[in-house]
């Protein structure tokens, strides 16, 4: 049985077939540090190469969210150095990829608040069933970057261009019902409901012959995959660029401090 051994910021779990990634960050709202996003590169590949699972259940540690996006000193991290943050443009395009290349069904445990890189990760799976109580959105415009990590290219896919370019110029969050109304998610139910329905689900998917489900999801992924490579490159180099911006510093100093940024348009 292959191992998962050399992670540090995501857990692995199995039941028969179904492998669980869970996201675990050393913040109880499972935030993007350093090392989560090395190691967000290769663990899709991996789960592909997995000789004993059939099914991948992607999900969060805790219940407070599954994912909120970059960690705040993190971001600082990248001003003090943005030598750094173009350092990390291949992960970010092999993030994207790696989901989007994953031959076997990938489903979303949405057990919490999911923003930015998190947003994009649950909406390129292949079926996301919500908690109630779950938030979902792009704010990357709120800390002056570019939503180059994906973003620009699912949303659209899902909910349409003008939708999603005024919720990703907006930066605005989601409750679930409201994702759920806009097509982006699949299914909504309450917290005790939540493994009940993701077992409803995989269970329905397993049930199928292996290799008619893996390559439908394949030819399903071709135009998006396409459209990655079409995107991917002039997404992450704008969203480097806004890393050097005069109002990126100022909308990060000011989430950490609470208060409102004061921008100026440099």
């Amino acid at each position: 049985m292959k191992t998962f051994d050399a992670y540090s910021r995501i857990e692995f779990g199995r039941e028969g077939r179904i492998l669980t990634i869970a996201l675990a960050g050393t913040t109880p709202m499972n935030a993007v540090d350093g090392a989560m996003h090395h190691e967000l590169s290769r663990v899709f590949l991996e789960a592909q190469d997995d000789p004993d699972s059939d099914l991948i259940v992607l999900t969060g540690k805790g219940s407070r969210a599954f994912c909120a996006g970059g960690d705040a000193a993190w971001f600082q991290e990248h001003l003090r150095n943005p030598r750094s943050f173009r350092a990390i443009a291949p992960e970010a395009k092999r993030i994207v990829s790696g989901l989007l290349e994953l031959e076997k069904p990938i489903i979303c445990r949405l057990n919490g608040a999911a923003a930015g890189l998190g947003a994009t990760m649950a909406l390129l799976c292949d079926v996301v069933v919500a908690v109630d109580t779950a938030l979902i959105g792009d704010p990357h415009v709120k800390v002056g970057l570019v939503a180059g990590d994906g973003g620009a290219l699912i949303w659209p896919q899902l909910i349409g261009f003008a939708r999603a370019k005024e919720l990703l110029m907006t930066g605005e969050m989601l409750n679930a019902a409201q994702a759920a109304e806009l097509g982006l998610v699949n299914h909504v139910v309450a917290a005790d409901q939540l493994d009940a329905r993701v077992a409803e689900v995989t269970g329905k998917i397993l049930a199928n012959p292996r290799w008619a489900v893996r390559w439908t999801k394949t030819v399903a992924n071709i135009p998006l995959r396409a459209l990655a490579a079409q995107l991917s490159d002039a997404a992450i180099a704008y969203e480097v660029l806004t890393n050097m911006t005069d109002d990126r510093r100022e909308a990060v100093n000011a989430f950490v401090e609470r208060r409102k940024p004061n921008l100026t348009g440099e």
